[in-house]
C-alpha cells in the first residue's frame, strides 16, 4: 500500500510540523508508518476515509469523548490509554459491548514524533486488551501554541443486549448504591504529577477500561441493575447528583463505606480537596434493585477491578433530589454539585 516511501519517519528525533497535516507525503507517511503500523487492522487497511463494519441486529449506543489532560504522560498512564478507556466506558455505562472506536488528533506543531509514537502504542495497547479495534480516524496539525501538545478525540459504539434496560433515570426510592472500588485515584495522581507533588506512596491513575466488569455484572443480573455511571469530572459527588436529577429521587450515602485510598485521602488533606469531587478513570457507580446487591457485589469482587466493591448508600424518595451523606460522627450533610472546576485538565 505504502511501498513507494523510501524515506522513514524519524520517530527518535523527529517533531510534528505543520506539513504532516497538510494532506500530502509527510502526513500520508505519518499515516502509514506511525497510525496505521501500530493500530493496524482489516478495516485500517482498506485507506478509505470512513469504516464499513456489520453488527448484529439489535440496540446500538455510540459516544464521542475529547481528551486535552495535562500532562501528557502521569502515573498510571498517559492521554492515549485515557481517550481509548474514557470512551469504552462511557459506551458499557448503558450495559452495552464496546465494538469499535474512531479517533481524532490535533497535533500541535513541535510535537516531538517519540512522543506521539508513544501515545499511539499507548492506545493500540489499551484499545487491543478491551478487544475494540480503534477502525478509522482523523489527523489535523495546528501552529504552535496553538495547543497543548496534542488534544484526542474518540467515538465509541457499542452494541445493548436483549433485555437489558439501563438508564440514569431508572433510580427507584430502596435501590442499593453500590460502588466499584476506591475514590479519587486519577485526579490526585494527576494533580500530584502536575504539581510535582512527592508523597510517601506513589499514587497512580485508576485509569482502566470496564467493559469487561460491566459484561460480569450484566451476566449476574441482567434485569437489577438500574444505572450505570463512571464518576470522572466532578467525581462521585457529580455522578450521584446527576443520577438524582435524572431520575427525580434523593440519595442516601455513609461516609464510612466510602473506600478511599489512605495515601488519596492524605494527599487531599494536604491539597484541600475532597475525595468525593475528584475524578475518577477506572471506577464505576451502580444503582440497582435491593435483592440483587450482594449477588452484583460478589461479581465485581471477583473481577480485578472491582476487589474493593462496597454498598455505600441506597436510593430515597426526595422530591428535591438531594444527595445526602452520614458522615463518620453520625450527623448528616449534603453532598451538593461541584462548585467550578476544582483540577482542570485532568481528562
Amino acid at each position: 500500500m505504502h511501498s513507494h516511501y523510501t524515506s522513514q519517519l524519524d520517530t527518535a528525533t523527529g517533531r510534528i510540523d505543520l506539513s504532516h497535516g497538510g494532506g500530502g507525503r509527510a502526513m500520508s507517511q505519518l499515516i502509514a508508518q506511525l497510525f496505521i503500523r501500530h493500530f493496524d487492522n482489516p478495516w485500517l487497511r482498506q485507506a478509505n476515509d470512513q469504516a464499513l463494519f456489520e453488527v448484529e441486529t439489535g440496540r446500538l449506543v455510540i459516544s464521542t469523548d475529547g481528551h486535552v489532560i495535562s500532562p501528557l504522560f502521569f502515573p498510571g498512564g498517559d492521554i492515549g490509554s485515557l481517550a481509548v478507556h474514557g470512551t469504552i466506558n462511557d459506551v458499557c455505562m448503558s450495559g452495552a459491548q464496546p465494538l469499535y472506536l474512531t479517533v481524532g488528533f490535533i497535533l500541535e506543531e513541535g510535537l516531538p514524533l517519540a512522543d506521539l509514537e508513544k501515545i499511539v502504542v499507548s492506545m493500540a495497547a489499551a484499545a487491543g486488551q478491551a478487544n475494540t479495534p480503534i477502525i478509522t480516524g482523523d489527523t489535523k496539525v495546528v501552529e504552535r501554541g496553538k495547543a497543548d501538545g496534542v488534544f484526542i478525540t474518540t467515538t465509541g459504539v457499542g452494541r445493548v443486549a436483549a433485555g437489558v434496560d439501563i438508564s440514569a433515570d431508572r433510580a427507584r426510592p430502596g435501590c442499593a448504591i453500590l460502588i466499584s472500588g476506591s475514590i479519587g485515584d486519577h485526579g490526585v495522581a494527576i494533580m500530584a504529577s502536575r504539581e510535582n507533588l512527592q508523597f510517601e506512596t506513589s499514587i497512580v491513575s485508576d485509569s482502566a477500561a470496564l467493559n469487561s466488569l460491566v459484561t460480569d455484572m450484566v451476566a449476574a443480573a441482567p434485569t437489577a441493575i438500574c444505572c450505570l455511571r463512571d464518576p470522572t469530572r466532578g467525581g462521585l459527588a457529580a455522578a450521584l447528583n446527576e443520577l438524582a436529577l435524572a431520575s427525580g429521587v434523593g440519595m442516601l450515602i455513609d461516609e464510612r463505606r466510602i473506600p478511599v485510598k489512605p495515601e488519596v485521602r492524605a494527599a487531599c488533606e494536604i491539597l484541600g480537596l475532597d475525595p468525593l469531587y475528584i475524578a475518577n478513570e477506572g471506577k464505576l457507580l451502580c444503582i440497582c434493585a435491593s435483592p440483587a446487591a450482594e449477588r452484583l457485589l460478589e461479581a465485581m469482587r471477583r473481577h480485578p477491578l472491582g476487589r474493593d466493591a462496597m454498598q455505600i448508600g441506597e436510593v430515597t424518595a426526595d422530591p428535591h433530589h438531594l444527595v445526602q451523606m452520614t458522615s463518620e460522627l453520625g450527623g448528616r450533610r449534603i453532598v451538593d454539585w461541584p462548585v467550578g472546576e476544582q483540577l482542570p485538565r485532568i481528562c
